[in-house]
């Protein structure tokens, strides 16, 4: 997957995309043409032990 710095440029590219939002991370979906798809956010995060 091609990580981005805006998928806002990318919702457009075409017309088969979809923008989807999962677990707190932004993709673009293409089923058409998957060279297309893309993430954007959700880091990880480290968890602590109590």
């Amino acid at each position: 997957m091609k990580v981005v710095s805006s998928i806002g440029a990318l919702k457009y590219r075409h017309p088969d995309c979809q923008v989807v939002k999962r677990r707190g991370r932004v993709y673009v979906i293409c089923k058409s043409n998957p060279k297309f798809k893309v993430r954007q956010g959700g880091a990880k995060v480290k968890k602590t032990r109590r």
